[in-house]
């Protein structure tokens, strides 16, 4: 089982503020050891605030890269683009500064475009500093959704990254094709933040904590694996 480490807040700008600090806090910490630190960046309304908040502060951006934890296969202008996001909310003011490494490539499908993003990822300094992932309602944790083409492949390679086909549902749209950290990916970090916000979700999310098909809720995979350090934000 992963180590889990769950704050509960009473408010969304509570858990803003303290994900904005613990952010801060170990890229202050990787940096300070006088290497790349890299963060892990997943796009969705949840880390908004803490992003815009980390884009002003006083980092050494010249050392911290930041890549993405998923991204839909399209290009960097579409309007549901996470890359598009982390450079409107994040990388902005002094984070600018900051190298930004993106999943996508010009191939035409993820699926061709998985070697190259491998070799791009596999340049970043580890463990990572921080990944942040969001959660589903359906169980999906960056693009590891139930039942996806390439899950398996995703949940067991070695690889950093994994091409992901989607079942199209409500909480895919119509953009089924991804590219995500892979398990191995995502215990590549020395801390992972998970972000839940609602009644509903952390609903989901204990169900997850629960014994069941990791193909059923993807988090699941996140939740049992050993080698996690993984803290869960969650507010109403």
């Amino acid at each position: 089982m992963a180590v889990l480490n769950e704050h509960f807040f009473v408010s969304k700008q509570a858990m803003t503020e303290a994900l904005a600090e613990l952010l801060q806090t170990e890229l202050q910490a990787a940096t300070a050891e006088g290497n790349e630190a890299v963060l892990m960046v997943s796009g969705g309304s949840s880390p908004k605030a803490a992003y815009e908040y980390l884009s002003g502060v006083d980092l050494a951006w010249d050392k911290i890269t930041v890549a993405m934890v998923d991204e839909r296969w399209v290009d960097a202008n579409h309007d549901k683009s996470n890359e598009a996001f982390i450079k409107a909310t994040l990388l902005q003011n002094k984070a600018q500064h900051a190298r930004f490494v993106t999943m996508k490539n010009s191939a035409q499908t993820a699926q061709a475009g998985q070697v190259e993003c491998e070799a791009a990822y596999q340049t970043l300094q580890k463990p990572f500093a921080v990944s942040i992932l969001g959660m589903g309602p359906d169980g999906h944790t960056a693009s590891l959704f139930p039942h996806a083409d390439g899950l398996a492949h995703a949940l067991t390679t070695a690889d950093l990254t994994a091409a992901i086909n989607a079942i199209e549902s409500e909480v895919t749209g119509k953009i089924t094709e991804r590219m995500t950290l892979s398990l191995a990916g995502i215990a590549a970090a020395k801390q992972v933040v998970l972000l839940i916000s609602g009644e509903d979700k952390r609903a989901v999310y204990e169900q997850a904590k629960q014994a069941g098909d990791v193909a059923d809720m993807p988090l699941r995979a996140v939740l049992q694996h050993p080698d996690i350090n993984l803290t869960v934000f969650w507010a109403p």
